[in-house]
């Protein structure tokens, strides 16, 4: 689509190149991290000269749909006898940080699927890791064979799930070429919308991965610009929570409870769903936006279709009188990126909490610089629809939030405050905020789009 050209969502042949070469090179770094980690581990002479390991590919550049401002998502796939623990976080960090393209490098070793973050020739790079039974791993690995998935530990298992969905995906569309724009037409809709970020209770990318799939395993002769009125016309009136399942994706779920579900998403390679984090204030802000998104696109057809009408960005100070406004401060970047990548993979506790009191909240992914503060920070802005009848109790909610965030940590890397806040503060933020190119770029028309997945899906810096 010329429209998805003409907003850069569609890479330059200087930046497919340059993403090829990262890969490749980290392909070289990983045999022979493989190879040192054999010797480390005094094996026989043998062993060392067969080591090796490999770097798969997934998540948007996997599928194709990645833009100019995408990171990669690769996983590194390594021999049985290398460690996550020693030999990935401590070894290859090490060989990493010697490389001179390579900067940035954070560890997040305590989520679900445990990664390496790091830029590699500007360009940003998630590596979590997985380890298969054998001495030596082959180039084209193949993360659906059986007996390999037998030897799997967990973590590399979970780590490996999204290379197979990937795949799988790719698998079952009937044609990628309407696929792929089809898809990064339903991304930016959904970051413009506001419902992209699957930690605060949105969609991931995955999920419109797969939703996106079955729109054209259904229809699978339809022209990608009906396809765009198709989708939202589908899932505007989806009988949530009856799943969505692309077809000879997986094995049936009736085991698995739909009750812990409000939006079933079936991963195409697994008998589970896809993790999800949607709340009853997500799912109602989701519903709305299909909703809108159908009105919009009955008449995509047209000639004249209003295509900045759909991709329009979503007003919080529009929508919004009252803001909780959640302000995470460190006292340098690194400790500001693991404070601000702990607590988020704790806020559901928060969104939950905030509902109970007050039936609805808006989770605003969008990340903001406070210019005004001199500690590096990331400030959040949540959208609140309080009645007269609600009572907030801020310093409770926040004595109860720290408590939960400070559960298994030692100690805390940052500082963390709440406060209700009127709308105007962040209208009037929103005209003097500029993009930070540190963390976000801008692409001159007042859009926000994210370089680091540490900083999540847009920032702006508050003046």
């Amino acid at each position: 689509m010329k429209y998805m050209e003409n907003e850069g969502l569609v890479p330059s042949a200087e930046e497919e190149i340059k993403r090829r070469n990262v890969i490749f090179k980290l392909k070289e770094i990983v045999m022979v991290w493989a190879k040192r980690i054999a010797y480390l581990h005094r094996l026989p002479r043998s062993y060392i000269r067969a080591a090796s390991a490999t770097v798969v590919t997934y998540g948007s550049y996997g599928l194709g749909v990645h833009d100019q401002e995408s990171d990669v998502d690769a996983l590194c796939v390594g021999p049985g006898f290398a460690t996550l623990a020693e030999d990935f976080f401590i070894v290859l960090r090490s060989m990493l940080e010697c490389q001179p393209e390579i900067s940035e490098i954070y560890c997040v070793k305590d989520a679900k699927v445990p990664l390496m973050r790091f830029k590699f020739n500007g360009v940003s790079v998630d590596l979590p890791y997985a380890k298969i039974n054998a001495i030596s791993v082959p180039h084209d690995v193949d993360v659906f064979n059986p007996v390999i998935f037998a030897t799997m530990d967990e973590i590399s298992w979970r780590s490996s799930s999204g290379v197979r969905a990937n795949r799988s995906i790719l698998r079952l569309v009937p044609d990628l070429k309407t696929y792929q724009p089809l898809l990064r037409c339903i991304k930016y809709w959904a970051r413009r919308r506001g419902i992209y970020c699957n930690l605060f209770g949105f969609f991931g990318g995955i999920h419109l991965a797969i939703l996106v799939a079955v729109i054209c395993q259904r229809h699978p002769r339809t022209w990608p610009l009906a396809l765009v009125s198709i989708f939202f016309r589908t899932f505007a009136f989806w009988p949530w929570p009856t799943p969505v399942i692309l077809f000879h994706g997986g094995v049936p779920t009736d085991n698995i409870p739909l009750e812990k579900f409000f939006m079933p998403i079936q991963l195409p390679c697994s008998p589970l769903y896809c993790h999800s984090n949607i709340t009853t204030s997500t799912f109602g802000r989701i519903r709305q936006e299909f909703l809108r998104g159908h009105h919009f696109t009955k008449d995509a057809l047209s000639p004249n279709f209003d295509w900045e009408g759909l991709f329009e960005q979503f007003s919080y100070a529009y929508h919004y009188a009252r803001f909780l406004k959640i302000r995470l401060s460190a006292s340098n970047r690194h400790e500001l990126g693991d404070w601000v990548g702990w607590v988020k993979s704790r806020i559901r506790f928060l969104l939950e909490k905030l509902e109970d009191l007050l039936g609805f909240c808006d989770p605003n992914p969008t990340e903001y610089i406070d210019a005004t503060v001199h500690t590096p920070n990331t400030v959040f802005f949540w959208g609140l629809k309080i009645k007269r009848s609600h009572k907030i109790d801020i310093d409770k909610i926040e004595e109860d939030f720290l408590k939960k965030i400070n559960s298994g940590r030692e100690s805390r890397l940052g500082k963390i405050e709440l406060s209700v806040v009127k709308g105007s503060e962040l209208a009037d933020m929103n005209k003097t905020s500029e993009p930070r190119l540190a963390c976000g770029v801008s692409d001159g028309k007042g859009k926000y789009t994210s370089c680091l997945k540490l900083y999540g899906p847009s920032v702006a810096v508050l003046k």
